[in-house]
């Protein structure tokens, strides 16, 4: 086998690296913004110089050989070095620049992003940030996310990112002034039962049950309701309009709760906190751009 050697083996290895990751040809055209004959010709050359087949190329997708399966250890770990040191770069800017892709979950809407997106851009005029606001989980490393924002109170295991945790989110139960006035208070979780609650649907499918606690003790059940949805958003909503109780974070609630539309019930009772965690492509040291906007949305969710 060719020795692999010098900088046009390195900048293949790590194309070689891109495409896998990318899954085709065609996706890597779009994210590199190169002609697919280019990509197509450039990791022939690299095959022709090792001697050896990487892939065998399908009309559906890209099937790796033996030998490619084994390279592809090598090429990636030549891309997260050439990562690192960009991110390194980047981090040292005086004068963050670039395009900045952010992936948000639609109920952080609430935070007053236009706001936030006026400080960024009035702080880093040289940096362009595109918003992903969607429900979608994206691929953070095919799609060339920067930073995407995940609520759960555990994340899966991915060896190809890092999740930092940025804060976490109380979360409390909120019925509208006209539900109580026509329903009453409830004096302990076990009244939910006899409630109307909007419950909340994981991504099973199923509703979640609701696990209360306080100083005087734990209670869990699943009350029944009129309406369950997999949005909080909607939730809130349906909640102002005295359709039930709901169980929210308190962030996601400040202006109903500052203008009256919502009130707390069961004051001493709140449900486990759920964690805002900062999901990055595999390398610790944030670039100066992603870390500003990471403050910036630290201090707009702990308010």
């Amino acid at each position: 086998m060719s020795q692999i050697s010098g900088q046009t083996d390195a900048d293949d290895l790590i194309m070689f690296a891109e495409l896998v990751q990318a899954g085709g040809f065609s996706a890597l055209s779009r994210q590199r913004d190169l002609p697919k004959s280019t990509i197509s010709r450039r990791i022939a050359a690299l095959e022709n110089r090792l001697g050896q087949r990487l892939l065998t190329r399908t009309t559906r997708r890209l099937v790796l050989t033996d030998f490619g399966q084994r390279l592809l250890e090598h090429a990636r770990g030549l891309q997260e070095q050439w990562a690192a040191a960009h991110a390194l770069v980047q981090h040292e800017q005086i004068r963050p620049q670039g395009l900045l892709r952010v992936s948000l979950p639609p109920d952080l809407a609430q935070l007053d992003l236009a706001s936030l997106l006026i400080q960024y851009a009035a702080r880093y005029p040289e940096v362009r940030v595109e918003l992903d606001l969607s429900a979608r989980r994206v691929d953070i490393l095919a799609e060339r996310f920067d930073l995407a924002v995940r609520i759960a109170r555990q994340l899966p295991d991915d060896s190809t990112l890092v999740a930092r945790q940025l804060c976490d989110m109380s979360i409390h139960l909120y019925a509208s002034a006209a539900y109580l006035r026509q329903f009453g208070h409830p004096d302990h979780p076990q009244a939910l039962m006899s409630h109307a609650c909007l419950r909340l649907i994981d991504n099973t499918g199923e509703s979640r049950a609701w696990r209360l606690q306080s100083e005087a003790g734990h209670w869990e059940g699943l009350p029944s309701g009129p309406m369950s949805s997999n949005s909080p958003a909607l939730q809130r909503e349906l909640a102002v309009n005295g359709m039930g109780i709901v169980a929210l974070a308190d962030v996601l609630v400040t202006h109903e709760v500052a203008q009256g539309r919502l009130q707390r019930v069961l004051p001493q009772w709140s449900l486990p906190k759920l964690t805002v965690w900062c999901v990055t492509p595999g390398r610790r040291l944030l670039p100066a751009k992603t870390q500003a906007m990471v403050s910036l949305l630290q201090a707009a969710i702990e308010g």
